[in-house]
């Protein structure tokens, strides 16, 4: 077993302004998950949260082909708060939050949303066992830095749409250790985002 979890990628996951931002200066992300909405190919997104995409067909193969990888989500409590939990299940799989302590009324009984205050290193380690093998995504721009900053990232895949957001929550304020060097990007332009997806090089 601990072979197979060695395997198990990490994979940051965000939609990002051109310019930067994964919010605005009011947390909201409606404006860089408009390409989720611009297309006319249903995509049901899975989880508690009954979603029904609508890509265009560049963004609809991009996100089937990078959805069937996953096995489990890592992200942080700000991203939590933020998407309400996702109504207790996650899309991608199995979900460790990332915090200092858990929330009032979780865990929920059914819920595939986990809570991991004993650091990093303990969530990645449990959402890569979680994964069984599948590559875990990692989102929210904190815990993303984080990985960056620790060295236990191993792919970025950032869609950035067709918006400046002037101020908000940058992806990448907090880096240490830089310059980070990445490969060569796969890209693919869809309606109103080109999905860009870098290997991490360790140093």
């Amino acid at each position: 077993m601990k072979q197979t979890q060695n395997i198990s990628k990490t994979i940051a996951v965000m939609s990002m302004s051109l310019d930067g931002f994964v919010a605005d200066s009011n947390d909201g992300v409606s404006e860089v998950f408009d390409w989720y909405f611009a297309g006319d190919i249903e995509v049901e997104a899975g989880g508690a949260d009954a979603m029904t995409f609508r890509l265009s067909h560049p963004s609809a193969e991009h996100y089937k082909n990078l959805v069937s990888e996953l096995g489990a989500v890592l992200t942080g409590k700000r991203t939590f708060n933020v998407a309400q939990g996702w109504g207790g299940n996650h899309g991608w799989g199995p979900a460790f939050v990332l915090t200092h302590s858990v929330p009032k009324g979780w865990p929920k009984p059914n819920s595939n949303v986990h809570f991991v205050t004993g650091g990093l290193e303990s969530a990645i380690e449990q959402a890569k066992a979680a994964a069984n093998g599948k590559a875990v995504g990692i989102h929210g721009a904190d815990t993303i830095q984080q990985c960056l900053n620790a060295g236990l990232l191993d792919e970025l895949h950032i869609d950035i749409t067709a918006v400046l957001l002037g101020s908000g929550v940058r992806l990448f304020e907090h880096l240490e250790n830089t310059p980070y060097t990445l490969g060569d990007p796969i890209v693919t332009s869809g309606k109103g985002v080109t999905h860009l997806r870098y290997p991490v090089i360790k140093k």
